[in-house]
């Protein structure tokens, strides 16, 4: 394999995660400055508009992709790495993830100095799951590859028992299935929010490792691009038969509606939190398809996803600290105050954010425009300076 064809690769993989970074930061403006943020669900059928729901159905893609794709990566990793350096580095790189989520991500979210609610988003669960993974990377590729399929595959089973009449569930169950936004009580005033139970997102993360290996020398770009279309095609075909079924794979089933546009919609409102396997069969066939697309496309606008790709982690944490001060300056220029902003953090635990306060739909894009436009020269230049800097150990870290 040609150092040119490895570079390709590498950059389809890149292209696409910044692709979803993108993506990402509309669903988060989104919830910080939209009017209707707060004051309902946006893929609720009976109350949402198409372009409203679209808006933030689009962005389901992000979390499973950027899991699927960090588990693609570290199987990369794990050819230049013996399974003792890769292990080390997983484990040490999962625990940094978790006090970045700890300390850095709650923060940028909630706008907290004290701390009052920790969340555990997708960071927490890639970091959880990359030292899970620590260990799995010592056991053979097959039994790693069934571990996923087991987790991926199953996990939905464990629905049966929520559905249970009296079932009640606790902070593990929380913590390793549902975790549906749980609140739990830390001490004093300190709650933890568990948004991202991290089991069936630590099996998305296994497959996509096991995924790798058809990002090696192994297959030529002809070879890998039919068993990516393929595959892609398999997983969403197989998303519209086990949704249509109705029986098994989310925890809410569809139903017909007044119209067949408000059917459709139904069909597609597949479960994020946790991640069903409905949920992730369709957004990882999609990803995998673009995969496909983009592994022979290089131009100006892949360049720029490229840079973001390549930067994700920066990106990450910068563009929700760039979010909420734009929420904050747009909090005051509406005429409040801070005591406003501590009264409202009663209801909503994201000071200088109102229920029923914002703007339009349109307003979010324009803004989400503007931050993207505004990142990308700062990612551009830490994507040089790790490039002109590969001897900085900490950088492999960010």
């Amino acid at each position: 394999m040609s150092s040119s064809s490895t570079l390709k690769r590498i950059d389809s993989i890149d292209v696409l995660r910044g692709i979803v970074m993108v993506i990402m930061a509309l669903d988060h403006v989104r919830d910080f400055v939209h009017d209707q943020a707060y004051t309902g669900d946006p893929l609720n059928v009976l109350t949402s508009t198409p372009f409203l729901y679209f808006t933030r159905w689009i962005t389901h893609l992000c979390a499973p992709t950027f899991v699927f794709l960090s588990g693609l990566s570290i199987y990369l990793q794990s050819i230049r790495k013996s399974k003792a350096e890769l292990s080390s580095f997983l484990f040490k790189r999962g625990i940094w993830l978790l006090c970045v989520e700890f300390v850095l991500i709650s923060l940028a979210i909630t706008f907290n100095p004290f701390y009052n609610l920790v969340l555990l988003q997708v960071i927490w669960a890639i970091g959880i799951s990359m030292i899970i993974l620590a260990f799995l990377s010592r056991l053979p590729y097959k039994v790693v590859l069934a571990i996923g399929l087991i987790i991926v595959l199953g996990h939905n089973s464990l629905d049966f028992w929520e559905a249970e009449p009296g079932f009640k569930a606790g902070f593990w169950w929380d913590l390793l299935h549902h975790g549906s936004f749980a609140i739990y009580p830390i001490v004093g005033d300190h709650f933890l929010a568990i948004m991202y139970p991290f089991v069936p997102w630590t099996g998305l993360m296994i497959l996509g490792y096991c995924f790798g290996i058809f990002f090696t020398s192994k297959f030529t770009s002809t070879e890998r691009q039919k068993i990516l279309f393929k595959t892609g095609s398999f997983l969403l075909g197989f998303f519209v038969l086990l949704r249509a079924i109705n029986v098994y794979g989310d925890p809410h089933p569809w139903a017909t509606q007044t119209s067949g546009l408000a059917t459709f919609l139904s069909f597609m409102n597949v479960n994020k939190y946790p991640p069903s396997l409905a949920y992730m069969s369709v957004m990882i066939g999609i990803a995998i398809l673009a995969l496909a697309v983009l592994e022979n496309i290089q131009n100006k606008l892949s360049n720029v996803f490229r840079v973001f790709g390549r930067t994700a982690f920066f990106y990450y944490i910068l563009h929700f600290y760039l979010a909420h001060l734009i929420t904050t300056v747009l909090f005051f220029y509406r005429g409040h105050s801070l005591d406003d902003a501590l009264i409202a953090l009663q209801k909503i635990p994201f000071l200088f954010q109102i229920a029923g306060e914002g703007y339009s739909l349109e307003i979010v894009y324009l803004i989400w425009a503007l931050l993207i436009v505004s990142l990308y020269p700062l990612c551009n230049w830490y994507d040089s300076y790790k490039t002109a800097h590969k001897e900085k150990w900490w950088l492999s870290y960010l």
